[in-house]
């Protein structure tokens, strides 16, 4: 197995999929995902040009970046919404936020799309596969949207390998596998190269990427420049480029849990409110901040999400006090639906070494200091003997009912 290995993680259809999800959860009957339908253009006038197709639409030979009105003329029938950008840059963000939950070395390359160094966090898993497999399935359980996950040893590879069979499928595509799986695909197909660089290509009797990785590099460079040289190293797996993550900074911190069944009773819920909670509790005060804001998020068993927020009197990193928030905006919130997913979230971060105007009623101020020792000591315990060595009693027996992102 290669010493280094890269995710590609791509959003399917994009633009399409959370333009779906907002309708849906507007209350929509039908989801865009599953009929012939565009994003794009001016529904009135059918101006503009399509940014975005479902599979159905796919398959009537409409292609993304064609006028909207040739897409309307192979289907009459085909439903077109209007981009949200706004919706999309939020979507994008909780994404990203998520992944690198997961793994902080990130590279954001678009909207939609980013790598992954996979290298720092192969321990925690069987194998890359099982990984990314992981991490498709929880987008998908978390947000209600679908990624392609391509892996690799190069970046280039790991790119070419997310684009292949969609959607929400796992693929690989190392350097020891382009000959079986990149060669025999056509030159259309590698990336970065245009149609203007297939027609030079198939002038030179160039069709399949096979046939670009065996060329003279030096012929393709004398008609395409030093793109040729670019595209022949790529159909032969050459690129040395590392993912470049640049450390944000941190907005907010949060955990959600997708439960194994759907949770019917308060009881039940506060448990994996509690739960997330010290998770939550836990990362605060390993990063040194404090949270002004606490928000609880609930996706119901029927895929609609609600969520609410509350401003804290006092910034905290205690469990005790995100937990009494969580459940006070779980009861505002809940509407006796049973419900699919919870989560925790902080945001308005400060340093906690930061001057605080503490709340002259508020009845966590005076043991403030205590809590903040107990803390401290769980979090020594745990950092030093593993994350189950002292538990609460009232979580001992939750272990294996949650599935935590």
């Amino acid at each position: 197995m290669p010493k280094k290995i890269i995710f590609h993680i791509d959003v399917n259809s994009a633009f399409l999929s959370w333009s779906a999800l907002e309708k849906l959860n507007s209350g929509d009957s039908v989801d865009l995902r599953l009929i012939p339908s565009i994003v794009g253009g001016d529904m009135a006038k059918r101006h503009g040009v399509v940014l975005a197709k479902s599979i159905p639409a796919k398959a009537y030979g409409i292609s993304t970046g064609e006028p909207v009105i040739n897409a309307f003329r192979k289907c009459p029938n085909l439903v077109t919404v209007a981009p949200n950008h706004e919706m999309y840059s939020r979507m994008s963000n909780q994404l990203m936020e998520y992944l690198s939950d997961i793994c902080p070395d990130i590279e954001q390359v678009s909207i939609d799309e980013c790598y992954m160094d996979y290298t720092p966090i192969a321990g925690k898993y069987i194998s890359p596969e099982a990984a990314a497999t992981m991490i498709k399935d929880t987008i998908y359980s978390t947000f209600g949207f679908t990624v392609n996950v391509g892996i690799s040893d190069k970046k280039v590879l790991a790119k070419m390998a997310s684009d292949f069979k969609k959607p929400n499928l796992v693929h690989t595509l190392y350097s020891h596998e382009i000959k079986e799986k990149l060669w025999p695909l056509p030159v259309s197909s590698l990336f970065m190269c245009g149609k203007s660089s297939v027609e030079t290509l198939k002038k030179l009797g160039i069709v399949t990427i096979g046939d670009l990785a065996q060329a003279d590099s030096q012929i393709l460079e004398a008609h395409l420049k030093s793109h040729g040289l670019t595209l022949w190293q790529y159909a032969n797996g050459i690129d040395a480029s590392s993912v470049i993550s640049e450390p944000a900074k941190i907005k907010g911190i949060g955990n959600s849990i997708t439960l194994k069944s759907d949770a019917t009773d308060r009881a039940e819920a506060c448990k994996a409110l509690l739960n997330l909670s010290e998770s939550v509790g836990s990362r605060l005060r390993a990063s040194g901040r404090l949270a002004g804001l606490v928000c609880t998020e609930i996706k119901y068993n029927t895929f609609k999400s609600v969520s609410h927020q509350m401003h804290l009197d006092t910034p905290t990193a205690s469990t005790d006090m995100i937990y009494v928030a969580a459940c006070k905006l779980f009861d505002e919130l809940w509407d006796g639906t049973p419900i699919r997913l919870l989560g925790v979230r902080t945001s308005k971060l400060t340093q906690d070494d930061a001057p605080i105007q503490l709340n002259l009623f508020d009845y966590a101020a005076p043991k403030s200091e205590k809590q903040q020792k107990l803390d401290a000591a769980l979090d020594d315990i745990r950092k030093r003997f593993g994350s189950n060595a002292i538990k609460r009693g009232s979580l001992l027996d939750s272990r294996d009912d949650y599935q935590k992102h």
